[in-house]
């Protein structure tokens, strides 16, 4: 009986050593204060403080004598510090604070940029979300959204859309902009509406079946809460191995955490591989070796099944499935589009039969939302890249808010199953109308040219228009869907890539397209860098087809010098010869002629030589007298390619 009371005194001593080595040091920094907010202490530190003082991570400005946090290329005001449960609470610098509704945030910023305390040995970002007071259930969320839409047309069916007309002077041309408190449903989705501004608020006055923007305003004012728990976790979890769980327990106003495989299990897993040659040793001129060989047998039955178990967690979470790896990224960054199940996706589709179109993308449906709206439903097929393509078109589309780029209004992801749902086009995609020879499906020279400007100005805001720079690399006619006013809408992200604005040359590994309109600079070194200069040269490739109501590239031509049909346009616009043309008025001659110069300049070998996509609206916007005729373009870096 000695025995085991001496073993369990020795493992007792060694746990109280473990946890007593894991206890938060001491950060020794004096107090400090800028404006309001007075006790200015670790981890947090003002910028000027010496280097050990506080975490760099956690550190604020001192601008006018307010407290500035610097959160996602944004200043944001510091209204309080609450040590007691770890949070910070800030508002957005455009929100006036003498209660004056006119005032407006200036960033955008939603739920989806934080992720949620407990998940904070997975993310290393300084901020999280929530407060969570359970194993199971959140006691509150830190935040809720005011979400500002912009619609082309009055809502009067939906009490949650309040208009702001009466409050806020928008300097813009936007006809209808509401804003609604909380976040927005699927069944709350009106058609013609579009997400102008998020912004967020911790002020638990406001009350979502209120309505009032008033009330929104008086938030907005309050400002929103956010966390660092992940520090505080990190130094205070019990197990070198980390904490599954770790929460702010606001009951009991302390700090607790769980364990997937329980305390007990954890400090065990944690002791026994490493000191277990030490307790054999100090055991050994104690027992017996009867007493020797029942330790060793002990060890051996508890540390390998709980080596395993942990080993194999470890290899599941290092190994995560492509599924997996898309619903982390998921929840992580959207708070729009639309999540929905599958099964919420079949019921809308009408059990996918009414098929749209199919590619080598997957198959598209027709379908219905429950407010009535028709939509369109994209179910991809088999994924590449671990599902970088189906990652990469909701990450692009969905941060994306333009008249003429098509909405994303949800997306699916069950299993296998990815779904994207889009807005329904019911005109279909353009190339069905410049290249189809059935006389019904006709397309006047006026509406193709407003079509031709149209996309000009949707490329141009992937372009300059994003906090990030979108670069589409898949402009072509079968990407532009028209909707029922012929408005066109550029579609189809998934060979997208995001860019920071100031990234002008991007890897040519991410570069992919479709032969024929693809730049030259992605198969030749030797011309300049890729850059969005790519998609410039794609969109000249597109309206040289739209110009010519044909395909540039035509193998049955009669003459060997209209085989390529830019080339050949090109000596008739450089000789000012008239381009025959029938049942075409003059002035529709004149645009079909703009539009031949505008795309003769895009698609210049050289990447320098092209316009930017602003300065290609310009030009269709502008006169035809004020185009100069480029020099003719060229498909390889030298010409005596040609003669073979």
């Amino acid at each position: 009986m000695w025995r085991e009371r001496a073993l369990l005194v020795i493992l007792l001593l060694l746990l109280v050593q473990q946890i007593c080595a894991t206890k938060k040091q001491d950060h020794g920094c004096p107090l400090s204060s800028c404006g309001k907010i007075t006790n200015i202490t670790y981890p947090f530190r003002l910028k000027g403080h010496p280097k050990s003082c506080g975490d760099n991570r956690y550190e604020l400005a001192c601008e006018n004598n307010v407290t500035v946090l610097h959160l996602y290329s944004g200043k944001y005001h510091v209204q309080a510090i609450n040590y007691n449960n770890f949070t910070i609470r800030v508002v957005d610098p455009g929100v006036d604070q003498q209660t004056n509704c006119s005032s407006l945030p200036r960033y955008f910023l939603s739920r989806s940029n934080f992720t949620d305390t407990y998940n904070y040995r997975y993310n290393m970002d300084p901020y999280q979300a929530g407060e969570y007071s359970g194993r199971s259930n959140w006691d509150r969320l830190a935040f809720q959204h005011i979400v500002y839409m912009n619609c082309s047309n009055p809502v009067t069916q939906n009490g949650k859309y309040v208009d702001t007309a009466s409050y806020v002077n928008w300097d813009s041309k936007d006809k209808y902009i509401y804003a609604i408190a909380g976040d927005l449903k699927a069944e709350d989705f009106q058609v013609g509406c579009h997400v102008k501004l998020v912004a967020l608020t911790s002020w638990w006055g406001l009350d979502t079946n209120n309505y009032s923007y008033a009330a929104m305003h008086t938030g907005l004012v309050y400002g929103f809460e956010i966390s660092w728990m992940r520090l505080i976790c990190d130094q205070h979890c019990p197990s070198k191995h980390g904490c599954d769980d770790c929460f702010f327990d606001s009951v009991s106003q302390e700090l607790n955490y769980w364990n997937g495989n329980s305390l007990w299990s954890d400090i065990l897993a944690t002791i026994l591989p490493v000191l277990g040659d030490i307790l054999v040793t100090i055991l050994y001129t104690i027992f017996t070796l009867e007493a020797l060989i029942m330790l060793w047998a002990w060890k051996i039955l508890l540390t390998v099944p709980l080596f395993i178990v942990i080993l194999t967690c470890k290899w599941r979470k290092r190994h995560l499935s492509m599924f997996e790896s898309i619903e982390n990224y998921l929840e992580q960054n959207n708070l729009m589009p639309i999540r929905y199940s599958y099964k919420e996706v079949k019921k809308m589709a009408g059990g996918f039969k009414d098929k749209l179109g199919e590619g080598g993308y997957g198959s598209v449906f027709k379908g219905k939302l429950r407010s009535g709206s028709c939509v369109a439903i994209k179910m991809l097929g088999k994924s590449k890249g671990n599902g970088q393509d189906f990652i990469s078109e909701v990450a692009t589309i969905g941060r994306t808010y333009h008249q003429n780029i098509v909405q994303l209004i949800g997306f699916c992801v069950h299993g296998s199953k990815r779904a994207l749902v889009y807005e329904f086009m019911p005109n279909g995609s353009l190339d069905k109308f410049i290249f189809s020879k059935d006389e019904s499906i006709h397309l006047s020279y006026d509406r193709i040219y407003n079509i031709s400007i149209g996309v000009a100005r949707g490329i141009a805001y992937l372009h300059y228009g994003c906090e990030m720079q979108i670069l589409h690399f898949d402009i072509k006619p079968h990407n532009i869907l028209l909707d029922e006013n012929f408005t066109p809408k550029v579609s189809d992200f998934g060979l997208a890539k995001l860019y920071p604005i100031d990234n002008s040359i991007v890897p040519r590994t991410a570069a992919r397209g479709t032969i024929g309109y693809m730049a030259p600079e992605l198969f030749y070194n030797n011309i300049g860098g890729i850059s969005h200069k790519a998609d410039v040269y794609s969109y000249g490739m597109l309206l040289m087809e739209m110009a010519g109501k044909r395909k540039n590239l035509n193998p049955h031509a009669e003459r060997s010098s209209q085989l390529f049909f830019p080339f050949w346009i090109y000596n008739h616009i450089r000789d000012g010869e008239d381009i025959e043309m029938e049942d075409v008025t003059k002035e529709e001659k004149k645009m079909v002629k703009k539009m031949i110069i505008v795309a003769l300049w895009c698609i210049q070998l050289k990447p320098n030589d092209r316009p930017s996509m602003n300065e290609v609206v310009e030009m269709l916007e502008g006169d035809i007298e004020n185009l100069e005729i480029p020099p003719k373009p060229t498909l390889y870096p030298s010409e005596t390619i040609t003669k073979n």
